[in-house]
């Protein structure tokens, strides 16, 4: 008898819990990778019956590196930037979300949604490393996002508090620079800066010791330069073909635009920064030949490493 009861107990309280909604005490996508709907502006985790979507514009992700200790922080705001929690009754995917018109099953069960907090996030670039050369470039940038102070309101009017909740890494791709450029480097026609062109790149050194590193004679060791305030060496990429005309107008044109624009840290005399140039006669003239080496180049906290050795390129004058 007693038996008997016991199986009936267990077959009511069952009975009682099954109204079609699992009661969920703690919600958990840690080890759930953070993907993102490519039409929109919707980053989401799946886990099984289980949803957590975050709604937030592209443009709040600025390719590039937050400073050591600091993240960026932004309002969940429940109009450009909103949380929700949802629950289903069957296995969910991107189909449920993503699409202009959702897809119609599993059908959601519950949501909640964050009435308050904060996002916060910190980005790092992804770099690959040019065993060989030692060159490393920038292939995108990981955001580390973490919910601050959130507010969860279910749908029964109660409310689940989080003080720090892991949303988890998002990256997003970055620009590759082609850095195409072949070894014949040109001077200005009106001024002493040094062009490299490629299309829509340039590489432009503008160089307050041109009159000592480019002498017409020919060098037995090279003559040698430090990147600085005044020897300054810029990468920029334009949203259209660039040439010396381009850099000689009076005014410069108003297209094509600068998209990036990236600068040679400060040398450091026999260990970084370092220009050096050779010359040979050629013809009648002089050959000079550049070498840029250990350069870093940055853009506001991002940078790369442009190699041991790079061959900037050559340029002949005719005295």
């Amino acid at each position: 008898m007693k038996r008997i009861l016991g199986i009936l107990s267990v077959l009511l309280l069952i009975t009682a819990c099954d109204d079609g909604n699992l009661t969920v005490e703690n919600i958990d996508f840690t080890d759930v990778t953070v993907q993102k709907c490519s039409d929109k502006d919707i980053l989401y985790k799946v886990k099984d019956t289980e949803m957590l979507i975050l709604a937030i514009p592209a443009s709040v992700f600025v390719n590039d590196e937050t400073p050591e200790n600091t993240s960026i922080e932004t309002t969940i705001d429940n109009n450009n930037i909103q949380v929700f929690y949802r629950q289903y009754n069957g296995t969910v995917s991107s189909d449920n979300i993503c699409p202009t018109i959702p897809a119609a099953t599993p059908n959601l069960t519950e949501e909640w949604f964050v009435t308050s907090g904060t996002v916060q996030f910190t980005s790092t670039a992804v770099k690959s490393v040019n065993a060989s050369t030692g060159v490393t470039q920038i292939t995108g940038y990981k955001h580390y996002i973490v919910l601050k102070n959130i507010t969860f309101q279910k749908p029964d009017g109660s409310t689940q508090f989080y003080e720090t909740y892991p949303f988890g890494n998002y990256t997003t791709p970055a620009t590759a620079l082609a850095f195409g450029f072949n070894d014949e480097a040109d001077k200005s026609t009106c001024d002493n800066r040094i062009f490299n062109f490629n299309s829509s790149e340039a590489f432009i050194l503008d160089l307050g010791d041109y009159d000592n590193l480019f002498q017409n004679s020919v060098t037995t060791t090279p003559r040698v330069a430090l990147v600085s305030s005044t020897n300054k060496v810029v990468y920029r990429l334009y949203s259209g073909i660039v040439n010396d005309a381009y850099f000689c107008a009076t005014t410069l044109p108003t297209t094509p635009t600068l998209t990036q624009e990236w600068i040679a840290e400060n040398g450091v005399a026999d260990v970084s920064g370092i220009i050096e140039v050779t010359t040979t006669t050629f013809g009648s003239g002089f050959l000079h030949t550049i070498h840029l080496k250990k350069l870093t180049m940055t853009r506001g906290n991002s940078d790369f490493y442009l190699g041991d050795d790079y061959l900037y390129g050559s340029f002949v004058v005719t005295p």
